[in-house]
């Protein structure tokens, strides 16, 4: 007779726990592992945020401390330095050999973050264009001197398609979307497939949704408390690590506005007003990106866990 170890070990799923951020993803993650575990199927939760890849990122990023994941292992946090630049592409790889050793122990992946296109890249079958170096360092570079409106009009005129799925602020997908072109492909895309097919049979994907007046007020909160906190004295510690050489780490929410005021661009108030606004943006967006998954099962932050792993046996 085969046991609930046997039946995890021949048949691994791979969750995936997504949302806005502030929703409470990661208190869900943690209590979805252990009910799984108690039921026979132990799990270990890999990282699926863009920015908690980042060594000593912490408070701006909400990272979950060591001393409070109950024991679950975690994979992809804290592999990056701040001068290093997250790609998605290189992300899928290091995620997805993550979870085939995670199967391979006889455990669940539990895939956690509300960054869509790294979340993506995981679950569905995503291929990605090619690189050039050089080119994307141009781009770059007019990026810097022109700002991202010049670099958007350009795509807009070579892609429209791609275009209309860009945000025009998003100088890094626009630079990306330039240089897919640039190298001779037809469009880059910049989205999901029309139609996505999982990665992995096992799937099991969930929403965490929180009303948006609601999750408006705790965004809010949390970006006060991010500075109450100590958020400036991290960045002076990660600028002394090069923070401000960074293509993508310097960019992050909170980051970018905590730097300005270290700078004297910004007062504190404008600062954290600025970081509000941009999270609350953020947030619209990561909840339209997920509303796109036809596999997915939206629930309370609040939902028993337990309840969870059985419904969806």
């Amino acid at each position: 007779m085969s046991t609930p170890a046997d039946d995890a070990a021949a048949n691994p799923r791979l969750w995936a726990i997504v949302g806005a951020t502030g929703t409470g993803k990661t208190a869900l993650s943690l209590d979805l592992s252990e009910a799984l575990a108690a039921r026979g199927r132990p799990a270990e939760i890999v990282n699926a945020d863009a920015m908690q890849l980042y060594r000593g990122m912490d408070i701006g990023t909400a990272k979950l401390p060591a001393g409070e994941r109950r024991g679950i292992r975690h994979h992809l946090f804290d592999v990056l330095d701040v001068t290093d630049e997250a790609a998605v592409a290189w992300y899928q790889d290091a995620a997805r050999t993550a979870i085939r050793e995670i199967h391979g122990r006889g455990a669940d992946a539990v895939l956690v973050g509300g960054s869509g296109l790294y979340v993506s890249s995981v679950l569905f079958d995503f291929r990605f264009p090619p690189r050039d170096e050089a080119l994307r360092a141009r781009l770059e570079a007019e990026l810097e001197e022109h700002g991202p409106g010049a670099l958007y009009a350009r795509l807009r005129e070579q892609d429209p398609a791609t275009a209309a799925k860009v945000d025009p602020r998003n100088g890094r997908r626009i630079v990306r979307a330039l240089e897919v072109l640039e190298l001779g492909e037809r469009t880059h895309g910049a989205t999901l497939p029309d139609e996505p097919v999982l990665w992995h049979d096992g799937t099991r994907i969930v929403g965490v949704a929180v009303p948006r007046a609601e999750l408006v007020a705790r965004l809010d909160a949390r970006v006060e408390t991010m500075w109450r906190d100590g958020l400036l004295d991290e960045v002076r510690g990660l600028r002394e690590h090069g923070l401000e050489r960074g293509v993508t780490a310097r960019r992050a929410i909170g980051y970018a506005q905590a730097l300005a005021q270290l700078a004297g661009e910004m007062t504190e108030a404008e600062a954290i007003a600025e970081t509000q606004a941009l999270t609350r943006r953020y947030a619209r967006r990561q909840v339209s990106w997920f509303k796109r998954y036809d596999e997915l099962r939206w629930v309370d932050p609040a939902t028993d866990a337990a309840a969870l792993a059985d419904s969806w046996s």
